[in-house]
């Protein structure tokens, strides 16, 4: 059903979302849901009986009450670890049966899925008046909001570093970044104000209309946005009418309570609240993606956003990559409202048992990272608070050939020192040594516009992405090749 928001923000939508066309077709299928038992003789749909599959069994992790700590259990007890099955038949007692499942749906997805998805929402945001559709995963979530609301010439705000392959995703579209800072705290909203403040539109085209950003253990740095700060962000894009995409794929993956008196391993934790649970206009586009918290290569995820925007994502959808795949849209169903299945309360014990193993790990490579790397003085990292990643900064200005140039020297207004050749190198000498980082410079934003040449972003070059997702038998290793290549690197004669 239509939005009931009164801020009217489809002025916001591209021309190619204003002029796409709905698919006619799928218009038509939707009409089949007018009354029970329609008689359709107007679908291409193969008959469910010629599917060659009869039945669909899902053995997963157990999350029953009397399971304290379901995560580890399932991790560390192999084949005797309890779990639980549901199931899917054909045309059997299933809460999504594969007989309508598989077949040929609209772009939302399959309206069981898409309500399993609305529940989670629901429960961890209660937006006032959202509505969801199903992607296939984070990136082509994140991807659709683009193209939705990107015109040519149009420029997007990000985080100064971000993840890359997204950020690439809208430059074919005729897209332009403009970067804002960011501090151990996450993107520093005194300095959106003043881009968007001193915007002119006569010399650099239509301001920003568009805020991508990764609240919660951002991707690289692993910060996150305190509350105040997602206040400040929100009332600025109520102030310049901008509309947030907040991609959130570690919001379960939160380490520190936001409440300080609340033990985070406290049954009483309470996640921060997101951008879309403060929207009160209907300018929040949320993605989100079960990548993290069950599997990367389920490839699903799903969009919050107001009705207009919803509505347009589904005539994209139905005329580009269709529906997301059955198969996962029938798991979470089965999982959320199957008898057997985890219901809400069941995924929420998991994901918060999940969080607790990423701390854990967390905690072990912060310790062994601080031993092994950060004891040398030649790098440090702050304590992320959520996510998968240790942003280590590297303390080049302790380094013989470390260079700062005056004005004059022929670099101004670029590059203030030699931060960029001294990082590339030290990134060679780590690959020799037998390790693997992720430099800064490929989460740069790319071709981002120049907003002030006061602290060139090539001076800021001097961290490395380290995760704490991987084996934990290599993480010692690795950073003691780590610091070993720090420390020839320093001390070179």
């Amino acid at each position: 059903m239509p939005s009931s928001t009164s801020v009217d923000l489809t002025h916001h939508l591209s021309t190619e979302t204003r002029l796409r066309k709905p698919n006619p077709m799928k218009a038509i299928w939707r009409l089949t849901r007018r009354k029970p038992k329609m008689i359709s003789l107007a679908n291409g749909d193969p008959h469910f009986s010629l599917y060659p599959i009869r039945r669909v069994e899902f053995e997963v992790a157990s999350v029953g009450e009397d399971i304290e700590n379901p995560v580890q259990t399932w991790r560390t007890s192999g084949p005797s670890a309890p779990s639980q099955r549901f199931v899917s038949t054909t045309d059997g007692p299933s809460s999504l049966p594969l007989k309508s499942a598989l077949q040929y749906s609209a772009g939302a997805g399959l309206p069981d899925a898409q309500r399993a998805v609305t529940e989670l929402t629901n429960h961890y945001h209660s937006p006032p008046d959202h509505h969801t559709t199903l992607t296939l995963g984070n990136s082509d979530g994140v991807a659709k909001c683009f193209r939705l609301l990107g015109e040519p010439g149009d420029h997007f705000l990000a985080d100064e570093f971000s993840f890359s392959s997204l950020t690439n995703a809208p430059l074919s579209h005729g897209i332009k970044w403009v970067s804002v800072k960011i501090d151990q705290g996450g993107l520093v909203p005194e300095d959106l104000e003043r881009i968007l403040s001193n915007w002119n539109e006569e010399e650099q085209g239509r301001r920003p209309h568009v805020l991508y950003t990764v609240p919660c253990g951002q991707n690289p740095t692993g910060c996150t946005l305190s509350v105040e700060r997602r206040k400040k962000i929100y009332a600025l894009a109520q102030r310049f009418d901008f509309i947030i995409i907040e991609d959130d794929p570690y919001y379960y993956l939160q380490y520190e309570s936001p409440d300080d008196n609340v033990d985070c391993t406290s049954k009483d934790f309470k996640f921060i609240p997101s951008f879309l649970s403060m929207d009160v206009d209907g300018r929040v586009m949320r993605v989100d993606s079960f990548s993290k918290i069950m599997a990367p290569g389920m490839r699903l995820g799903w969009i919050t956003s107001n009705f207009a925007f919803h509505d347009a994502l589904v005539t994209l959808t139905d005329s580009s990559t269709h529906h997301p795949h059955a198969f996962g849209q029938i798991f979470i169903t089965e999982m959320l409202f199957a008898e057997g299945g985890w219901s809400i309360a069941g995924f929420d014990r998991w994901v918060r048992s999940l969080r607790d193993e990423y701390k854990r790990r967390r905690d072990f490579f912060v310790d062994s990272f601080y031993n092994e790397v950060a004891r040398s003085g030649y790098a440090s990292a702050e304590l992320p608070e959520a996510g998968m990643f240790l942003w280590m900064k590297v303390h080049l200005q302790k380094h013989p050939r470390f260079r700062t140039y005056k004005n004059g020297d022929g670099n101004a207004p670029g590059p203030k020192t030699n931060t960029k050749e001294l990082m590339e190198e030290l990134f060679e000498r780590c690959l020799d040594g037998g390790v693997v980082v992720m430099p800064a410079s490929v989460f740069l934003v790319p071709e981002a516009a120049k907003t002030t040449d006061e602290d060139p972003i090539e001076d800021r070059l001097n961290f490395f992405r380290l995760t704490f997702a991987g084996p934990e038998d290599t993480m010692v290793p690795a950073l003691e090749i780590l610091g070993q290549v720090l420390k020839e690197f320093f001390t070179e004669k």
